[in-house]
């Protein structure tokens, strides 16, 4: 059974027993802080377990895109070294949500398996929890009784608390939960050791294919569990190990999911698979970070240097990384496996095929600029070993790692190339450093909710009103980076929680003769929590809830102009410009696109005379607040890849703009007032940012230009046309900066005929000190090398006083600091005390810089002594 048809057996099932499917969520989430990717398909199922949503359906299933690679579920570091864990993976799930309970979701995961699937039953055991005393929980017999109607209770195994009960995180819903494994071994080898021994033994053929949680507690804070008001269902599936098992293979990676991958890179790479471990490993790595780079900016996350975009770029590394080292190919490869993934996965996940252009634009420019970082960190790890270390020390290890990207174990295999070990125990030191810095700067320590009364909704009222009267329906406290502030929430709010790009909004809660102001305003899961700095007196007292109207008013501008500006680009550049991240708030709005050019000038003018058309026609708002996704569709709006809708949407239409979103806007485009562009630039392959301004601040903008267009009239003395007067300026500039070359050129000449006439012979050797004054660093360094190459046994060191401070630059003949065993950059740390500063560099060259110019005179002579002593000893 082909991997998509086994997809679409597992929908045919559910669907019989009256489940409704429902869409993949986007890999990468974007309004829950506890949570950087989907890591499960429950993740979009949160609010219904912890109650703040009720579900429009009590069983549905689907397929979810997952990733594994940050937090509590992170099997990065085990990809590609076994053959059953990945980065990105498909999860068949099914989900109950108060409806039923353990019966029945063991009788249809039972039945699926040896009915539909038909895998045989004697190759199956199944997990059940063993109870926890400290958790109060008895063995879940329930469980044991339901499986006993299917299994043979000696394949039925007690779980402990780490296999057999699932918790959504540290605090919040959980439960006890149901494994069904799989014994893919031989009949021989069943024969020597009975798979019940190997279940949950990290066994790569007796595996894990099925999860079954029975979500029915709440864990508090202080670690006590609650029943929760409903009981739900949550299975989940790994698609790759369900196509081993039906495909029988001993490896995830040895069925069509990866198969044509493999294939590629084989054929690209000109290596064989399935001969070498080394090899093998770097294939499957390869093959595997393939899917989570693509998927994930296809979901619209681009590889970056922070958050989750820091996460795929290292995935991406990764990658590049096992190709260089273990495939010795040092091209950019992954961008020519998108075609072949596309094809085997773009039916089901058709982001894939809409985005595949932009796919591999990023992922090839990623991949070049890794190369090149990788060659310089490799020209620095040569520069050190030559410097004639005796080891590698965990600060240069850290050093590679944290400004090239290195990891670890290429450092490690560079150092054993050479004879060298890595001082581990100091890298480990400084890694962990940097971690509980990091660690620190995002930990949030946040309290239990605390109830005022029982709702649990939240209904935002914000489209229309800016200040309503309301309820405080639960607070907590938090803290982060030594501050204490707290979350609110209300039974309903006028404050727009950040989301879509949006800032979240400011504003006050007044509470009898309190007025607490509110900071922020964010999403978690679906509820709006506003951020205060104290708690109210009288948490049960009516509250008026009031929003910063000019805040507001100036966001509704901003949000509105980036709807005129995204389908004006679309107008100048065309229907392949696409949403690819944006951020707005009171005082400017960034959007970014995809586009293959530099946007000119020309094309900017263009879009921002279109927005201010449309500005100045006052156009009104169409805003239709609950519109089925299918005609929304219709009705022309776009659907951004990376986005999650609902089966009922918003749109918000001003004229030929018609867009699904949840933001704020002016109920005119007049309100606007002006648009005006402050910036243009690349954020990465495909990828364009703009920056622009509305209202006051763009007025403001343009005011500020025109009065530096005047400063530039009057220091020109009025000429009568600004552009030709510039021109005439540059051009008289250019011409005395040519003289200039020219002067410096001849003292260049100059000087260095001075240097070579004072060439001193000791013992043999060709030694220069001189002292310069005022000269350019760039032609100091010119300079040394002129005079290396003009005098052989050289041992040049020069002086240099400019602007009040010191340097010092030495260069040796290459014959010369071999014979003698002499090192520049040693030398010049040792007389860069002289001049009160430090610097470093090669054997043969290097440089040194120092706040104190009168002691230039004395390095010189103490590089002349330690000349004079060490020809002397030789």
């Amino acid at each position: 059974m082909k991997v998509k048809d086994i997809r679409q057996s597992f929908f045919d099932f559910f669907n019989t027993n009256n489940h409704k499917i429902v869409s993949s969520a986007p890999m990468v989430i974007k309004d829950d802080p506890t949570l950087m990717f989907t890591n499960a398909g429950m993740n979009q199922f949160k609010d219904y377990f912890l109650g703040n949503k009720e579900a429009a359906f009590k069983r549905v299933y689907n397929s979810q895109k997952c990733l594994r690679v940050s937090g509590k579920h992170n099997d990065l570091e085990e990809v590609g070294k076994d053959t059953y864990h990945h980065t990105m993976f498909e999860m068949l799930g099914s989900w109950s949500f108060g409806d039923y309970f353990k019966e029945e979701a063991i009788d249809m995961a039972w039945k699926y398996l040896t009915e539909v699937c038909k895998l045989d039953k004697s190759d199956l055991y199944v997990t059940v929890f063993e109870g926890d005393k400290k958790d109060g929980i008895a063995f879940d017999q329930e469980a044991f009784d339901f499986w006993k109607k299917h299994i043979d209770e000696d394949r039925i195994i007690n779980g402990n608390k780490k296999d057999n009960f699932w918790e959504m995180g540290d605090v919040g819903p959980c439960g006890t939960c149901s494994e069904i494994h799989v014994d893919l071994r031989s009949a021989e080898e069943k024969a020597k050791t009975s798979g019940k021994r190997l279940v949950n033994e990290d066994h790569p053929q007796v595996v894990e294919i099925w999860n079954l949680v029975f979500v029915q507690f709440n864990r508090a804070k202080d670690g006590k569990l609650s029943a929760l008001p409903n009981r739900h269902v949550d299975t989940g599936m790994g698609l790759e190990r369900l196509a081993m098992a039906l495909q029988k293979k001993e490896s995830n990676y040895d069925t069509d999911v990866f198969a044509g991958l493999i294939e590629k890179v084989v054929s690209t790479t000109k290596h064989t698979y399935g001969k070498d471990e080394a090899t093998d490993i770097a294939i499957r790595v390869i093959v595997d970070h393939i899917r989570a780079i693509a998927f994930s900016i296809a979901d619209g996350q681009l590889p970056s240097n922070k958050e989750a975009g820091y996460v795929i770029r290292r995935i991406l590394r990764r990658a590049v990384r096992y190709a260089y080292s273990y495939l010795n190919y040092k091209e950019p490869l992954l961008f020519q496996l998108v075609p072949t993934l596309i094809n085997e996965m773009g039916d089901a996940f058709n982001e894939l095929k809409a985005q595949s252009s932009l796919i591999e634009k990023v992922i090839k420019e990623e991949e070049q600029t890794f190369l090149k970082t990788l060659d310089k960190g490799i020209q620095k790890f040569d520069a050190y070993v030559k410097e004639g270390h005796q080891a590698v020390t965990g600060k240069f290890a850290f050093e590679l790692y944290d400004t090239f990207g290195f990891p670890i174990d290429l450092t490690q295999l560079m150092a054993e190339e050479q004879n060298l070990t890595v001082v581990m125990s100091d890298f480990t030191a400084a890694l962990e450093e940097q971690k509980n810095r990091s660690r620190k700067a995002a930990e949030m320590d946040k309290e239990d909710w605390t109830f005022v009364n029982d709702s649990t909704t939240v209904d935002f009222v914000g489209y229309d009103q800016l200040e309503v009267n309301t309820a405080v329906q639960r607070y907590r406290a938090v803290s982060q980076k030594d501050k204490t502030f707290y979350h609110v929430v209300l039974d309903q709010t006028p404050f727009y929680a950040e989301s879509g790009g949006q800032a979240g909004d400011k504003g006050i809660l007044k509470i009898g003769n309190e007025e607490i102001p509110v900071f922020d305003t964010k999403k978690e899961n679906d509820l709006i929590i506003h951020f205060v700095k104290k708690l109210p007196l009288e948490p049960n007292a009516a509250v008026t809830a009031i929003v910063n109207e000019n805040r507001r008013r100036l966001a509704n501008s901003n949000h509105s102009a980036t709807h005129l500006m995204h389908h004006a680009l679309r107008t100048i550049l065309g229907d392949h410009v696409e949403q690819k991240g944006s951020f707005l708030n009171d005082e400017y709005l960034r959007f970014d696109f995809t586009h293959f050019a530099k946007v000119t000038e020309e094309e900017l003018t263009e879009v921002e005379s279109i927005v201010n058309k449309e500005i100045q026609a006052a156009i009104q708002l169409e805003d239709h607040r609950a519109m089925a996704i299918d005609d929304a569709k219709s009705m022309g709006a776009m659907a951004l890849f990376g986005e999650k809708y609902g089966d009922v949407v918003r749109v918000v239409k001003f004229g030929n703009s018609v867009e699904l979103c949840g933001g704020t806007h002016v109920a005119n485009t007049s309100s606007i007032g002006l648009f005006k562009f402050t910036n243009e630039t690349a954020v990465a392959a495909g990828v364009r940012r703009v920056e622009a301004l509305t209202s006051a601040k763009a007025l403001t903008f343009l005011n500020n230009k025109a009065e530096d267009l005047d400063t530039i009239k009057e220091k020109l003395k009025h000429p009568k046309n600004i552009v030709q007067g510039v021109d005439q300026l540059l051009e008289e500039n250019n011409k005395l900066k040519k003289q200039l070359e020219a002067y410096a050129k001849q003292e260049g000449e100059s000087l260095k005929e001075d240097l070579l006439k004072s060439v001193e012979n000791i013992n043999g050797t060709n030694f220069v000190a001189y002292k310069l004054n005022g000269v350019k660093a760039d032609i100091v360094k010119d300079l040394a090398f002129q005079v290396k190459s003009k005098v052989d046994n050289l041992f040049l060191i020069l002086g240099n006083e400019a602007e009040g401070k010191a340097t010092i630059t030495i260069a040796i003949s290459d014959e010369l600091a071999k014979e003698k065993s002499l090192h520049a950059g040693n030398l010049v740390r040792e007389l860069a005390k002289e001049i009160k500063g430090g610097g470093g560099g090669q054997p043969f060259f290097a440089t040194a810089g120092g706040k104190d110019p009168n002691g230039i005179e004395n390095a010189l002579e103490k590089a002349k002594a330690i000349i004079t002593e060490n020809i002397s000893m030789a």
